[in-house]
């Protein structure tokens, strides 16, 4: 599995070392595992000589590909998703591009053979188990340079925030990034009852890995539209300062005075009440926060007496005209995030409730929306503004068994 997955980057690296252009596009994700992702690929392109151009986005939304692959000739990197679209990437690119994905969700295979499907899930590796996408993008690295191998906490760092345990711990290829980060004196893993803890080593002493994950996860979400992933990059790169954490403190002002907000207006009856879902709509209330943080307030609240624990929770957030690095882009969208209790969490583990990814990416699908990496209890996907009470609708539909 590992083996096949090495050999296609080995083929994909022979490429772009071929190609003559030498700046690359990284895109990655805006959480702990994007950017930590993120980190490893500029730090390795930049070893090997390259120019890197960074671009952090919340989603591979269609309008934001379809800009990107105006291009031509270009070396273009897909971190931490994408893995699932690699056919629109063909179809867009047409050969003109060099085109790599360095993601670990569910992934279907490319049909331009210039789009380089380096999806572990395509080589029999689980993303939701054995490799997270910054353990994807480390592997990459190490085939480019072993030398790259100093960076092996920077991977475990996503891996550990992603959160994707076996019996409360890292394995397979997470767990080896982890463990060579520890025999470089760079972390500490401690048993507990529960499984294990994973402590940074870093200048200032001693970080839970966790904590350094929210602490990405804040940068990366509440401070996208502020610089707040270039930060987190550069805490990845450099660790922890006086300046990532000035803008953290900040940043937990924001989201502390937004969310408060919207739990207010939710307790004055703004939550709307289906047969199987309650939902609310955050207009651009949430701005200047990114999009991210609608599936971040329904994480919060979706345990509180605020909700039905039978039904699923679902959020809208208008998404902003705004790509930081792009020009003036037109999106016309929301995004929908959707979460379930911790009662019907275990009703969806038991099979006596349907999970978020049959339903939500089935009925958005019908709406001409679009969806790209849907998790069983944790989903999100896009449609034209104006549409949302028709999803709900047809989500409705589809768990009544109507279609």
């Amino acid at each position: 599995m590992l083996n096949n997955l090495i050999a296609a980057m080995e083929k994909a690296i022979q490429e772009l070392r071929e190609w003559p252009e030498k700046t690359v596009q990284v895109f990655h994700h805006n959480d702990a595992d994007g950017l930590t992702s993120g980190a490893i690929l500029t730090r390795a392109l930049e070893r090997q000589g390259y120019k890197v151009r960074r671009f952090s986005l919340e989603k591979p939304y269609p309008a934001v590909l379809r800009k990107i692959y105006e291009q031509e000739g270009k070396i273009l990197i897909f971190a931490d998703f994408a893995g699932r679209i690699a056919p629109m990437l063909s179809d867009l690119n047409k050969g003109r591009n060099l085109t790599l994905i360095l993601d670990h969700h569910v992934a279907e295979a490319s049909t331009d053979p210039k789009v380089h499907n380096l999806d572990p899930d395509l080589y029999g590796l689980k993303g939701d188990r054995d490799i997270s996408g910054s353990t994807t993008c480390y592997h990459f690295a190490l085939t480019l340079d072993t030398a790259n191998r100093d960076m092996a906490h920077i991977a475990a760092v996503g891996a550990v925030a992603d959160g994707f345990f076996v019996d409360g711990q890292l394995v397979s290829q997470n767990r080896e990034a982890a463990m060579e980060a520890v025999q470089q004196g760079l972390m500490e893993i401690r048993k507990h009852e529960t499984g294990e803890q994973y402590l940074l080593n870093s200048a200032t002493g001693q970080i839970p890995v966790p904590e350094l994950g929210d602490y990405l996860d804040l940068l990366g979400g509440v401070g996208y539209y502020q610089k707040g992933p270039d930060m987190g990059v550069k805490v990845c790169l450099e660790g922890v300062s006086p300046e990532s954490n000035q803008m953290v403190e900040e940043l937990k002002v924001i989201r502390t005075k937004i969310f408060n907000d919207e739990i207010a207006r939710l307790r004055s009856g703004e939550l709307k009440q289906e047969p199987h879902i309650q939902w609310f709509h955050v207009e651009k209330r949430f701005f200047p926060m990114g999009v991210k943080m609608i599936g971040a307030f329904c994480d919060a609240i979706k345990d509180t007496d605020l909700i039905d624990p039978a039904k699923y929770l679902a959020g809208f957030q208008i998404i902003p005209d705004e790509i930081p690095g792009f020009d003036a882009i037109t999106f016309n969208e929301v995004k929908i995030s959707m979460r379930a209790s911790h009662y019907l969490e275990e009703e969806i583990r038991a099979g006596r409730a349907m999970g978020l990814n049959i339903f939500l990416p089935e009925a958005t699908n019908k709406l001409g929306g679009f969806s790209d990496a849907c998790h069983t209890l944790t989903a999100a996907t896009t449609v034209g503004i104006g549409k949302e009470e028709r999803l709900i609708e047809e989500m409705e539909k589809i768990l009544k068994g109507e279609s």
